[in-house]
C-alpha cells in the first residue's frame, strides 16, 4: 500500500497547525488609540508660547523626523473602514482630528521651507485642503473631507469645538497641542482647547471703549455650527457668554458679554505659517 498520500496529508495538517500557532503567537497589532508615536513627535516639535494659549511648530525638526512622521501617517492610512466604524464615537472623532493635524503637517513639509503660508499652495491648483494627497479607508482623501464631510457632518459628532482642535498650520488658527487628542480625554481636551484659544487676546477680546467683542473669524465662517444647541450653544454669542471671564477683565464688561448685549466683530485672519523659526 502506498503511504505517500497519507504522509502528504499529515504533513499539510501539521503545517496548518504550525501556521495557526504562529499566528496566535504574533497577532495583528491593534491600532494604537494612545497615539504614542504621534505624541512623541508633538512633544518634541511643538513649542507653546509663554501664555500657553498659542503654539509654534518646529517644521525643520519635523522634516528631520520625516520617517517617523511617515510611519504615523502609514498607521492611519492602514485602518480599514469596517474597523473605524466599529470604534466608539470618541475613538472615531479623536482619530479624525489627529489625522487632519498630522496630514496638515505633512502637507507643509512637501514645500518647507519655501513657503510663508499654507495658502501658498494655491486655491485652485494645489489647494491644500482639496488635494487628494493621502489615502483614508483605502481611497484617495483630502483635508476638507475629514473636516467638512466627516467631523462637521450633522448627526455624526455634533461637536462645534472641533474648530479649536483641527489646525490649518497658521498663526490665526487655534494652537496645535503638544499631545494628541485621546478618546478617554477627548471632552476635557476640547474644552481646554476652547479655553486656551478664547483666552488669547490677540485673537479674541472685548474692546471696552467700543463695547464690542472682537473674535476670530473662525466664528464667522462656522457660526452655524454653534446654533444647533450642541453643548448648550444656540449662537456664537451664547458660546462667547460662557467664556466671558476669558474675554474681558472688568466685571461690567463680563456682564455685557454674558447678557449678549455686546456687538460681535470678526478680526482679520493671520494666515502666516505657525513656524517656530530660530
Amino acid at each position: 500500500m502506498n503511504d505517500a498520500p497519507r504522509f502528504a496529508a499529515g504533513t499539510i495538517a501539521r503545517l496548518a497547525l504550525a501556521l495557526a500557532a504562529l499566528a496566535a503567537a504574533f497577532p495583528v497589532l491593534a491600532f494604537d488609540h494612545g497615539y504614542a508615536a504621534w505624541d512623541a513627535l508633538l512633544k518634541k516639535h511643538v513649542r507653546y508660547l509663554p501664555e500657553g494659549n498659542a503654539s509654534r511648530v518646529d517644521y525643520a525638526g519635523m522634516a528631520r523626523d520625516g520617517g517617523r512622521l511617515d510611519a504615523v501617517l502609514g498607521e492611519i492610512e492602514k485602518v480599514p473602514r469596517a474597523e473605524f466604524d466599529a470604534w466608539t464615537k470618541p475613538q472615531r472623532e479623536a482619530f479624525l482630528i489627529n489625522a487632519y493635524n498630522a496630514f496638515t503637517v505633512k502637507k507643509i513639509l512637501t514645500r518647507y521651507p519655501a513657503l510663508q503660508s499654507i495658502r501658498d499652495f494655491g486655491s485652485f491648483f494645489g489647494n491644500p485642503w482639496k488635494d487628494r494627497f493621502f489615502t483614508l479607508f483605502g481611497a484617495p482623501a483630502y483635508l476638507d473631507m475629514i473636516e467638512h464631510e466627516m467631523l462637521r457632518k450633522e448627526g455624526a459628532y455634533d461637536e462645534p469645538r472641533v474648530h479649536v482642535a483641527v489646525v490649518c498650520a497658521s498663526v490665526g488658527c487655534p494652537m496645535l497641542r503638544n499631545e494628541p487628542f485621546l478618546p478617554d480625554r477627548l471632552d476635557a481636551q476640547l474644552e481646554d482647547a476652547m479655553r486656551r484659544f478664547l483666552s488669547d487676546r490677540s485673537r479674541n477680546r472685548y474692546d471696552a471703549q467700543a463695547r464690542r467683542l472682537e473674535v476670530s473669524r473662525i466664528f464667522d465662517w462656522y457660526g452655524k455650527d454653534f446654533e444647533h444647541g450642541w453643548h448648550g450653544y444656540t449662537s456664537v454669542k451664547s458660546m462667547l457668554a460662557r467664556y466671558a471671564d476669558l474675554l474681558a477683565d472688568r466685571p461690567e464688561d463680563r456682564a455685557a458679554i454674558r447678557a449678549g448685549t455686546a456687538e460681535v466683530a470678526f478680526l482679520d485672519y493671520d494666515w502666516s505659517l505657525n513656524d517656530a523659526k530660530p
